[in-house]
Protein backbone atom coordinates (compact mmCIF):
# COMPACT_ATOMS: atom_id res chain seq x y z
CA UNK A 1 0.00 0.00 0.00
CA UNK A 2 1.45 3.36 -0.80
CA UNK A 3 1.69 6.43 1.37
CA UNK A 4 -0.52 8.45 -0.34
CA UNK A 5 -3.35 5.54 -0.31
CA UNK A 6 -2.85 5.23 3.56
CA UNK A 7 -3.38 8.66 4.10
CA UNK A 8 -6.22 8.71 2.29
CA UNK A 9 -7.57 5.65 4.30
CA UNK A 10 -7.20 7.54 7.39
CA UNK A 11 -9.25 10.57 6.13
CA UNK A 12 -12.06 8.32 5.14
CA UNK A 13 -11.51 6.44 8.84
CA UNK A 14 -11.60 9.90 10.23
CA UNK A 15 -14.13 11.47 8.55
CA UNK A 16 -16.89 8.41 9.46
CA UNK A 17 -15.36 8.53 12.98
CA UNK A 18 -16.43 12.03 12.95
CA UNK A 19 -19.86 11.21 12.04
CA UNK A 20 -20.52 8.31 14.04
CA UNK A 21 -18.52 8.61 17.16
CA UNK A 22 -20.37 12.03 18.77
CA UNK A 23 -24.07 10.85 17.96
CA UNK A 24 -23.30 7.40 19.32
CA UNK A 25 -21.29 8.84 22.89
CA UNK A 26 -23.56 11.82 23.25
CA UNK A 27 -27.03 10.39 21.47
CA UNK A 28 -28.72 12.98 23.52
CA UNK A 29 -26.73 16.52 23.38
CA UNK A 30 -28.95 19.55 23.03
CA UNK A 31 -26.15 22.18 24.07
CA UNK A 32 -23.94 22.24 26.88
CA UNK A 33 -25.62 21.30 30.48
CA UNK A 34 -26.51 24.16 32.36
CA UNK A 35 -25.37 22.75 35.52
CA UNK A 36 -21.83 22.85 34.74
CA UNK A 37 -22.11 26.72 34.71
CA UNK A 38 -21.87 28.80 38.18
CA UNK A 39 -24.42 31.11 36.28
CA UNK A 40 -26.70 29.18 34.27
CA UNK A 41 -27.07 30.19 30.74
CA UNK A 42 -30.69 29.06 29.72
CA UNK A 43 -31.69 30.42 26.38
CA UNK A 44 -28.03 32.74 25.77
CA UNK A 45 -28.41 34.85 23.13
CA UNK A 46 -25.08 34.19 21.56
CA UNK A 47 -26.85 30.43 20.94
CA UNK A 48 -28.81 30.13 17.45
CA UNK A 49 -32.19 28.63 17.09
CA UNK A 50 -32.09 24.69 17.35
CA UNK A 51 -33.29 23.87 14.39
CA UNK A 52 -29.60 25.50 12.70
CA UNK A 53 -27.79 22.34 14.17
CA UNK A 54 -29.55 20.45 11.60
CA UNK A 55 -26.61 21.38 8.87
CA UNK A 56 -24.84 18.96 10.82
CA UNK A 57 -26.31 15.78 8.84
CA UNK A 58 -25.53 17.80 5.85
CA UNK A 59 -21.53 18.11 7.03
CA UNK A 60 -21.25 14.38 8.20
CA UNK A 61 -22.34 12.80 5.03
CA UNK A 62 -20.59 15.24 2.68
CA UNK A 63 -17.61 14.63 4.62
CA UNK A 64 -17.68 11.29 4.03
CA UNK A 65 -18.68 11.98 0.66
CA UNK A 66 -15.57 13.58 0.03
CA UNK A 67 -12.99 11.23 1.76
CA UNK A 68 -14.68 8.03 0.01
CA UNK A 69 -13.90 9.96 -3.73
CA UNK A 70 -10.71 11.20 -2.00
CA UNK A 71 -9.40 7.40 -1.49
CA UNK A 72 -10.59 7.02 -5.77
CA UNK A 73 -7.68 9.92 -6.13
CA UNK A 74 -5.58 9.14 -3.27
CA UNK A 75 -2.39 9.35 -5.87
CA UNK A 76 -3.89 13.20 -7.11
CA UNK A 77 -0.94 15.90 -6.08
CA UNK A 78 -3.80 18.62 -5.53
CA UNK A 79 -5.96 16.66 -2.70
CA UNK A 80 -2.35 15.71 -0.35
CA UNK A 81 -2.18 19.17 1.31
CA UNK A 82 -5.76 19.43 2.49
CA UNK A 83 -5.58 16.06 3.65
CA UNK A 84 -3.07 16.73 7.28
CA UNK A 85 -5.03 18.81 9.19
CA UNK A 86 -8.31 17.97 8.07
CA UNK A 87 -7.66 14.45 9.50
CA UNK A 88 -6.50 16.66 12.52
CA UNK A 89 -9.66 18.68 12.97
CA UNK A 90 -12.09 15.33 12.35
CA UNK A 91 -10.15 13.20 14.70
CA UNK A 92 -10.26 15.97 17.16
CA UNK A 93 -14.21 16.45 16.79
CA UNK A 94 -14.67 12.76 16.76
CA UNK A 95 -15.25 12.70 20.76
CA UNK A 96 -15.75 16.57 21.14
CA UNK A 97 -20.13 15.57 22.09
CA UNK A 98 -18.77 13.41 24.84
CA UNK A 99 -16.28 15.85 25.98
CA UNK A 100 -18.76 18.92 26.29
CA UNK A 101 -20.83 17.07 28.69
CA UNK A 102 -18.31 16.80 30.61
CA UNK A 103 -16.17 19.99 30.45
CA UNK A 104 -18.16 22.97 28.33
CA UNK A 105 -14.47 24.65 28.96
CA UNK A 106 -12.21 21.78 27.34
CA UNK A 107 -14.57 21.50 24.74
CA UNK A 108 -14.22 25.43 23.80
CA UNK A 109 -10.72 24.80 23.17
CA UNK A 110 -11.25 21.87 21.59
CA UNK A 111 -13.72 23.52 18.76
CA UNK A 112 -11.54 26.64 18.49
CA UNK A 113 -8.58 24.12 17.49
CA UNK A 114 -11.32 21.87 15.25
CA UNK A 115 -11.61 25.51 13.61
CA UNK A 116 -7.55 26.27 13.22
CA UNK A 117 -7.23 23.02 11.18
CA UNK A 118 -10.41 22.96 9.47
CA UNK A 119 -9.20 26.58 7.96
CA UNK A 120 -5.89 25.14 7.18
CA UNK A 121 -7.61 22.53 5.37
CA UNK A 122 -10.24 25.10 3.18
CA UNK A 123 -6.89 27.27 2.36
CA UNK A 124 -5.42 23.57 0.60
CA UNK A 125 -8.19 22.28 -0.66
CA UNK A 126 -7.76 21.75 -4.44
CA UNK A 127 -9.11 24.26 -7.31
CA UNK A 128 -10.29 21.28 -9.23
CA UNK A 129 -13.31 19.52 -7.51
CA UNK A 130 -14.81 22.07 -6.45
CA UNK A 131 -17.67 20.70 -4.88
CA UNK A 132 -16.23 17.03 -3.88
CA UNK A 133 -13.47 18.66 -1.62
CA UNK A 134 -13.19 22.19 -1.54
CA UNK A 135 -17.21 22.87 -1.17
CA UNK A 136 -17.27 20.15 2.11
CA UNK A 137 -14.39 21.64 3.81
CA UNK A 138 -15.73 25.10 3.77
CA UNK A 139 -18.95 24.42 4.85
CA UNK A 140 -17.44 22.39 7.98
CA UNK A 141 -15.30 25.49 8.59
CA UNK A 142 -17.99 28.16 8.10
CA UNK A 143 -20.27 26.68 10.93
CA UNK A 144 -17.32 25.99 13.07
CA UNK A 145 -16.56 29.98 12.96
CA UNK A 146 -20.00 30.27 14.73
CA UNK A 147 -20.07 27.46 16.78
CA UNK A 148 -16.25 28.26 18.09
CA UNK A 149 -17.19 31.57 19.40
CA UNK A 150 -20.59 30.56 20.67
CA UNK A 151 -18.71 28.08 22.74
CA UNK A 152 -16.83 30.83 24.13
CA UNK A 153 -19.99 33.34 24.51
CA UNK A 154 -21.52 30.48 26.74
CA UNK A 155 -18.44 29.80 28.91
CA UNK A 156 -17.23 33.20 29.35
CA UNK A 157 -20.82 34.15 30.48
CA UNK A 158 -21.45 31.03 32.48
CA UNK A 159 -18.50 31.94 34.31
CA UNK A 160 -19.37 35.42 35.03
CA UNK A 161 -15.77 36.64 33.05
CA UNK A 162 -16.38 40.27 33.02
CA UNK A 163 -19.59 40.41 30.98
CA UNK A 164 -22.96 39.15 31.06
CA UNK A 165 -24.43 37.07 28.87
CA UNK A 166 -25.82 39.92 26.21
CA UNK A 167 -21.86 40.95 26.38
CA UNK A 168 -20.28 37.88 25.57
CA UNK A 169 -22.83 38.11 22.46
CA UNK A 170 -21.48 40.90 21.13
CA UNK A 171 -18.60 40.19 21.69
CA UNK A 172 -18.73 36.81 20.08
CA UNK A 173 -20.53 37.83 17.40
CA UNK A 174 -17.65 40.74 16.81
CA UNK A 175 -15.02 38.02 16.52
CA UNK A 176 -17.32 35.69 14.57
CA UNK A 177 -17.43 38.06 11.63
CA UNK A 178 -13.98 38.76 11.81
CA UNK A 179 -12.79 35.76 11.06
CA UNK A 180 -15.47 34.84 8.92
CA UNK A 181 -14.12 37.72 6.76
CA UNK A 182 -10.47 36.81 7.36
CA UNK A 183 -11.32 33.30 6.30
CA UNK A 184 -13.21 34.11 3.15
CA UNK A 185 -10.15 36.29 1.89
CA UNK A 186 -8.10 33.23 2.51
CA UNK A 187 -9.75 31.28 0.13
CA UNK A 188 -12.02 33.78 -1.80
CA UNK A 189 -13.18 31.08 -4.11
CA UNK A 190 -15.55 29.26 -1.43
CA UNK A 191 -19.02 30.88 -1.13
CA UNK A 192 -19.84 28.20 1.25
CA UNK A 193 -17.71 29.05 3.99
CA UNK A 194 -19.33 32.51 4.65
CA UNK A 195 -22.78 31.16 4.00
CA UNK A 196 -21.85 28.64 6.77
CA UNK A 197 -21.23 31.41 9.32
CA UNK A 198 -24.48 33.24 8.04
CA UNK A 199 -26.74 30.07 8.59
CA UNK A 200 -25.40 30.13 12.41
CA UNK A 201 -26.44 34.11 12.50
CA UNK A 202 -29.56 33.94 11.16
CA UNK A 203 -30.62 31.67 13.48
CA UNK A 204 -29.40 34.08 15.92
CA UNK A 205 -31.29 36.40 14.83
CA UNK A 206 -34.34 34.37 15.01
CA UNK A 207 -33.70 33.33 18.77
CA UNK A 208 -33.15 36.67 19.46
CA UNK A 209 -36.35 38.41 17.38
CA UNK A 210 -38.42 40.39 19.93
CA UNK A 211 -36.05 40.02 22.94
CA UNK A 212 -32.74 41.12 22.25
CA UNK A 213 -32.96 43.43 19.45
CA UNK A 214 -29.11 44.78 19.40
CA UNK A 215 -27.79 40.90 19.01
CA UNK A 216 -30.65 40.15 16.13
CA UNK A 217 -29.44 43.51 14.66
CA UNK A 218 -25.74 42.75 14.65
CA UNK A 219 -26.03 38.83 13.22
CA UNK A 220 -28.31 40.29 10.88
CA UNK A 221 -25.97 43.00 9.61
CA UNK A 222 -22.87 40.17 9.73
CA UNK A 223 -25.60 37.62 7.84
CA UNK A 224 -25.99 40.47 5.06
CA UNK A 225 -22.20 40.86 4.68
CA UNK A 226 -21.03 37.28 4.92
CA UNK A 227 -24.12 36.82 1.89
CA UNK A 228 -22.08 39.40 -0.05
CA UNK A 229 -19.10 37.77 0.34
CA UNK A 230 -20.42 34.24 -0.80
CA UNK A 231 -21.93 36.02 -3.82
CA UNK A 232 -18.96 37.61 -4.63
CA UNK A 233 -17.09 33.93 -4.39
CA UNK A 234 -20.02 32.62 -6.15
CA UNK A 235 -19.28 34.62 -9.16
CA UNK A 236 -15.52 34.68 -9.37
CA UNK A 237 -14.51 33.45 -12.33
CA UNK A 238 -13.32 29.39 -12.31
CA UNK A 239 -9.35 28.81 -13.04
Amino acid sequence: MTKTRLIALLHLAAALAFAIAGPLLAPDFRGYDQADFPIPQDNAPVGPAGYAFSIWGVIYLWLIISAAVGLKRHDAPDWAPMRGPLIIALVIGAPWLSVAVASPILATVMIFAMLAFALKAMSHAPVLDPWLARAPNALFAGWLTAASFASLGYVGAGYGIIFGAVGWAYICLIGALAVAYAGSRLRPDAPLYPLGTAWALVAIVVKNWGSEWGVATLAGLGTVLLLALALKAWRRPAP
